[in-house]
């Protein structure tokens, strides 16, 4: 087939209406687009397949995965542009298929079917999360499979990623010069002080990860803890760094879900990146759970991320890429709803501080770590493994960017009927 990415690129701007941003390098070495422009690589016919069979996000996701679409230059911008070619004009891509009555569409849609010949099913690429239908969200089996597919890829590749910290959540920078070590450090600082660690309270850590904050709390500020995780291989790393530090005395890991922790009172509760993963239908639920395991006067730091609301809130829908491949059944929610839910059960919030640019310069860090280090990256979990987490990280530190979402540090306190709260009068200063 002669030229084929001038004809991928007439059928794209046919399709969508607009001019292509980036260039199109097609399997038979052709290329088409603006001159100097970063390169979209259609590496053969069978990305088409998988856009014609799973049209929009899915299908571009699955192509992606799978090898058959890469980048030639840098990827945030091919983001971008792309990103405003197809979805920021108000015309997602899954909503082709109404355009159909065009006559010209149609004829472009025909003319992509016979450019990606044989026009047969793709097999959905092996790291895509297979489920039978989405009727029973966040029952604890669900919720462990899902975590499962995220976390359980093997903890040499989220060293690798994440570095030693092995903090897989926002890292909050005190300095511009700070490192992502630093930053993650420093993070791990500002909860325990907003929490008011002491030596001997007792802190649950829900959704614990590889046991960074309860080392952190337990070294530093001398307080027992207890940190839950429904993935095997987190708590069997957390276990044997909390074996390394001489802390087993003052930590226990479990693998356990949240909803059946049941030895409170706790002085402080902290949830980091975890909450995401709890649902609408489930949120009310989390934050009842998390009040009633807290003392009189105890601390909820909920650090999580948010999307900015919607005219009409049920028309939410999941990201279909993050959902098939990264955060099965995760969900976000808007930071006004969070705080109505904590405070409808029974917590008074007291501090919410947004760090969204910090969320960017945290994933832009963890992408080069990926970059830098490719090769291993895709040894140790698969390549199409690899390829879902830098272009998630790389597409998620540009909405960070562009506000599309953010993340948010809310502190909440189970207020006695006193009404003392234990704050200090100038809230910001952590240290009182």
């Amino acid at each position: 087939m002669q030229n084929a990415a001038l004809r991928l690129k007439t059928l794209a701007e046919q399709l969508m209406g607009a001019a292509l941003p980036v260039r199109i390098r097609a399997w038979d070495g052709s290329e088409a687009g603006p001159p100097g422009a970063p390169t979209l690589v259609v590496r053969n016919r069978r990305a088409l397949r998988h856009l014609l069979w799973k049209p929009g996000e899915l299908g571009l996701a699955r192509a992606w995965v799978a090898g058959d679409l890469d980048v030639d230059g840098d990827l945030y911008e091919v983001l971008d542009r792309m990103a405003e070619f197809i979805w920021e004009r108000g015309e997602d891509a899954r909503n082709v298929r109404q355009s159909l009555r065009d006559p010209r569409v149609r004829a472009a849609v025909r003319s992509l079917v016979a450019l990606s010949a044989p026009f047969l099913p793709p097999s959905p690429p092996p790291e895509e999360m297979r489920r039978h239908g989405r009727l029973h969200l966040h029952t604890k089996g669900s919720d462990r499979q899902a975590i499962s597919h995220h976390y359980d890829v093997g903890n040499d590749f989220y060293e690798l990623v994440l570095g030693p910290s092995m903090v897989y959540s926002c890292a909050y920078w005190e300095s511009p010069g700070s490192t992502l070590e630093d930053a993650q450090r420093d993070k791990l600082e500002l909860i325990s002080r907003k929490l008011a660690l002491k030596p001997g309270m007792r802190l649950l850590d829900v959704g614990c990860g590889w046991g960074s904050m309860a080392i952190h709390a337990a070294r530093e500020h001398g307080v027992s803890v207890v940190g839950v995780t429904l993935s095997q291989e987190q708590a069997t790393y957390a276990r044997k760094r909390i074996a390394e530090e001489g802390l087993t005395d003052r930590i226990e890991i479990r693998v356990q879900d949240y909803r059946d922790v049941r030895d409170g009172p706790y002085d402080a509760i902290s949830s980091i990146g975890m909450a995401e993963h709890v649902g609408s239908t489930r949120y009310l639920e989390y934050a009842h759970d998390l009040h009633a395991l807290l003392k009189p006067g105890g601390r909820l730091l909920n650090h999580q991320i948010a999307r900015r609301p919607q005219e009409d809130e049920s028309a939410y829908t999941v990201d279909e890429f993050i959902d098939a491949y990264v955060f099965p059944d995760g969900e976000l929610a808007p930071v006004g709803a969070t705080v109505d839910l904590l405070e409808r059960a029974g917590f008074e919030v007291r501090d919410v501080e947004a760090i969204r640019e910090h969320y960017a310069l945290t994933l832009r860090g963890w992408v080069a770590n990926l970059e830098a280090n490719w090769t291993e990256g895709q040894r140790l979990t698969s390549p199409g493994r690899a390829r879902v987490w830098r272009l998630y990280m790389a597409a998620s530190a540009l909405a960070f960017e562009r506000n599309r979402i953010g993340v948010n540090q809310v502190l909440a306190i189970k207020t006695p009927e006193s009404g003392a709260s234990g704050m200090p009068l100038r809230a910001r200063d952590w240290r009182s």
